[in-house]
């Protein structure tokens, strides 16, 4: 079994900076049978959207590694440290409309299958994080 937890969420000022920082635990075979990872948002009344993901994999061949948003493109970047089994968002030029509970969610399949199509769909993923609230004041 694999557990994910969050951290490094917090408040600033728009126009500043966080990271947040996904890292897995747990059973090491199935941390190597993560094929995506990803983070999602939801801010109070209104639905879990799609940040950004990462392809975690190992299939050499075509696709996108990373995906983005378009309202966090050009913000916001995903990156993947294989040694510490984390994944980090960086944010930067943050705005108010970026406050949200920040989840980071994991994609359990084979390594080796190539990365999947529409990565920022919740259904993609199945295990999950508990959250850690961003908070971005004008």
């Amino acid at each position: 079994q694999v557990q994910i937890v969050e951290s490094g969420g917090g408040s600033v000022q728009a126009g500043g900076s966080l990271r947040v920082a996904c890292t897995v635990s747990g059973d090491t075979n199935n941390r190597n049978s993560m094929n995506s990872m990803a983070w999602f948002r939801q801010a109070p009344g209104r639905e879990r959207e799609g940040v950004a993901s990462i392809y975690t994999g190992t299939n050499p061949g075509g696709g996108e590694r990373t995906t983005y948003a378009p309202s966090v493109l050009g913000r916001f970047t995903i990156s993947q440290d294989s040694a510490r089994n984390t994944v980090n968002l960086e944010m930067s030029d943050l705005r108010p409309e970026d406050t949200a509970m920040y989840y980071c969610a994991a994609r359990m399949a084979p390594s080796w299958a190539p990365p999947i199509i529409q990565p920022l769909v919740q259904s993609k993923y199945n295990t999950w994080g508990h959250g850690t609230q961003v908070t971005v004041s004008s």
